[in-house]
C-alpha cells in the first residue's frame, strides 16, 4: 500500500513538473526597466502582471501562442496605450517586441529570475 502510494506521488510530481515546464514564457521575468514581470495562464492566453516598480500590481500584456513564440497585446504602463506585441523565448531571455500598424516597433530582453 505504501509502496503504491509513494508511486502514485511520484508520477504525480512528475506530471505537474512537465506541465509547469511545458511553457518557456511562465514565470517571472525581470524587464528592461528592472521590474518584476510574471506571466501566468489567464484564460486561454498568458497573461503580463508587473509585480515590482512604479506600476505594481497592473496588467501589461496578453499573449497567446506556445514553444517560446507568442503574440497578442502589449501596454506600456507608463503611457496606457496597447500595442500589438510578441514575445519569443530563447533559454533564459524574452524578446518581447511592440508594435503600432506592424510598422514602427520597440523591441526589449527580459531575462529569467
Amino acid at each position: 500500500m505504501l509502496r503504491t502510494l509513494l508511486i502514485t506521488a511520484t508520477l504525480a510530481l512528475g506530471i505537474a513538473g512537465t506541465a509547469a515546464a511545458a511553457e518557456p514564457i511562465l514565470g517571472n521575468w525581470k524587464t528592461a526597466s528592472g521590474a518584476t514581470a510574471e506571466i501566468a495562464p489567464c484564460g486561454g492566453a498568458f497573461c503580463i502582471t508587473l509585480k515590482t516598480g512604479k506600476h505594481a500590481g497592473k496588467r501589461i500584456g496578453n499573449l497567446s501562442g506556445t514553444d517560446g513564440s507568442y503574440s497578442g497585446e502589449i501596454t506600456d504602463p507608463d503611457t496606457d496605450k496597447t500595442y500589438s506585441g510578441s514575445g519569443a523565448v530563447n533559454g533564459n531571455s524574452l524578446k518581447m517586441k511592440g508594435c503600432v500598424l506592424k510598422v514602427l516597433c520597440k523591441s526589449q530582453t527580459w531575462t529569467r529570475l
